[in-house]
């Protein structure tokens, strides 16, 4: 009886850490894809609900590619990371730049796109270098990481002024109550865009930001899966005419796209 019972428990135990198994985004039928609903040019909701932007349009690509359905759902700054570990989405791609600090709790395909953090002014602004900018005041958004690495410039200062969003950030600038802003290029290149004029970049590479594709931690089909679209979108010329068509004429360099190279998949 007591080897029975043994064996009974020990089947239990494999059926236990057989039905564990991490799902792959590949499963489905449909891709749930988190996105920013926020940012200009990246990703934006429209009035009618519908969305838009650069990576928008390479979600939509890459689903396609693996012959998925795609549904987007609103992912904001402080939301993407939860998307995933709470299963709420398959893949988020919202501006989520890949941090060791990040791989501790979910996955990573890509990088699909290689940004660097820049700073808006005003066009009348003669500042070329962050250092021009030097005591200045600045907008950043609550939470996020570029202002941290702007001050951490040798020599560098600033009065910081810090909100919920980039729009409230556009809204003290148009006033004068800060000067500038500062974070990823293709965000500053979104504002600029639908400013339609009146502000430019100062051209400055602060850090390099690998923005990659947030997945779950194990799922090493769907990364490698992942992985193989972003190659063929670069291979192809999509990811050349989507940088084109989203960022082209907002002072952001667009002459040169390269895949960036991966991170690998874990």
């Amino acid at each position: 009886m007591r080897l029975l019972a043994v064996m009974v428990v020990l089947a239990g135990l494999l059926t236990g850490c057989a039905g564990r198994q991490e799902r792959s985004l590949l499963d489905g039928d449909t891709i749930v894809t988190g996105v920013r609903t926020d940012l200009p040019g990246l990703g934006f909701r429209r009035p009618d609900g519908t969305f838009e932007g650069f990576d928008i349009d390479v979600a939509r690509y890459i689903a396609h590619s693996l012959g998925k359905k795609i549904r987007f759902v609103p992912a904001l700054s402080g939301d993407r990371i939860g998307l995933i570990t709470n299963g709420q989405a398959d893949m988020v791609l919202a501006t989520l730049s890949v941090t060791p600090e990040r791989k501790t709790e979910i996955g990573f395909a890509g990088p699909y796109y290689a940004s660097y953090q820049d700073i808006l002014v005003r066009s009348a602004e003669r500042a070329r270098t962050v250092r021009d900018l030097k005591g200045r005041r600045f907008c950043g958004v609550k939470g996020s990481d570029p202002v941290k690495r702007m001050l951490a410039v040798h020599g560098m200062t600033a009065t910081v002024t810090e909100v919920p969003d980039y729009g409230r950030c556009m809204q003290l600038i148009r006033a004068g109550t800060v000067d500038a802003i500062t974070t990823n290029d293709v965000i500053l290149a979104g504002l600029i865009r639908q400013a339609g004029g009146g502000f430019r970049l100062v051209n400055t590479r602060i850090s390099e930001q690998n923005t990659g594709i947030g997945i779950r931690r194990g799922d090493l089909d769907g990364c490698e899966a992942l992985n193989r679209a972003i190659t063929r979108m670069y291979q192809d010329g999509t990811a050349a005419r989507l940088v084109g068509k989203w960022f082209k004429g907002t002072g952001l360099d667009v002459s040169t796209v390269e895949i960036p190279q991966f991170e690998g998949c874990l």
